[in-house]
């Protein structure tokens, strides 16, 4: 749904900066084009090669050195953008837009957008819960912009807390549903996916060997078409998408109950699970001893 788009990257003076990189890989990859602006304080952390690289592409950071002759730098690379992505955005981008001010290449490209903006903030915890900059993102939320919450964990300053610049795939994620062709908007979507097993005894059982992949990849379709998405999976090894309810499962019994408790207030359901067609008859609920074990298994 990204192929042929075009969107702005704007990466700023984060230790996150590097990250960008793979954004800008991973959004080359769906056919994206992508134009990449860098503040001065970006360029310290990451060289403008490595994102020219990636690419292929110009990267400005100063409009007086890197600007074509004759253009306007800031303007020429906003024109006919579908979407406009800082990642990470700093405190200090943040409220230079909240106050409307346009002192370099970047923000002056941002004051000239007039296309949907998304912002994924990066920074120091204290930073972040800080009420200026909660109030800043308010204002920017109020004129439009959308925000990724940052994600919590060990961060560059040595602590732990919120402030970590979420994850590449729920940056794209944000990225795909703003930009989806958004077809299903107010449906919910009921999806089954993976196998389901079914206990011999406390630690056998039978099963198939499905991977739940295409179970989840439907459900992050509909995801990006703008339903509301309940996914009903049996054991899997894959992560659940971003943005959608995940309710998980063991047996046949228990999916069939949970599709039912769902399926009133679906307007579609999935049936992407490979469940399973037999359960033993008598399942144990202690580990049986090899030499207790009869061989024949009733079905």
């Amino acid at each position: 749904m990204l192929n042929e788009k075009k969107i702005l990257l704007g990466v700023t003076g984060s230790i996150a900066a590097y990250k960008a990189a793979d954004i800008l890989r991973r959004l080359k990859e769906r056919g994206v084009e992508v134009r990449v602006l860098m503040t001065e304080s970006a360029a310290r952390f990451v060289t403008r090669l490595t994102f020219e690289t990636l690419s292929e592409r110009p990267v400005l950071v100063d409009d007086f050195k890197d600007g074509t002759p004759g253009r306007i730098g800031h303007i020429e690379v906003t024109e006919k953008l579908d979407c406009a992505l800082i990642a990470p955005a700093t405190a200090n981008i943040i409220g230079k837009l909240a106050a409307g001010i346009a002192d370099d290449t970047l923000t002056s490209a941002l004051m000239a957008l007039d296309c949907p903006l998304i912002i994924a903030p990066a920074m120091n915890e204290r930073m972040y819960r800080n009420p200026i900059l909660q109030r800043n993102i308010q204002v920017l939320k109020e004129q439009g912009a959308h925000f990724i919450e940052p994600a919590t964990g060990s961060l560059a300053c040595g602590v732990s807390g919120c402030g970590r610049l979420a994850d590449t795939e729920t940056i794209l994620t944000s990225v795909v549903s703003l930009m989806g062709d958004n077809a299903l908007p107010g449906k919910t979507i009921v999806v089954t996916a993976g196998p389901t097993r079914e206990p011999i005894d406390a630690v056998r059982h039978i099963s198939s060997p499905s991977s739940g992949k295409m179970g989840f990849a439907l459900a992050a379709a509909a995801r990006d078409r703008g339903a509301q998405v309940i996914l009903i999976s049996g054991p899997t090894q894959i992560v659940h998408p971003d943005g959608v309810e995940c309710i998980h499962v063991r047996t046949a019994a228990e999916m069939r109950k949970a599709v039912m408790e769902h399926a009133k207030q679906a307007d579609a359901i999935i049936m992407a699970a490979a469940v399973s067609d037999f359960r033993p008859v008598s399942p144990s609920d202690h580990k049986v001893k090899k030499d207790e074990a009869s061989m024949t298994l009733e079905l």
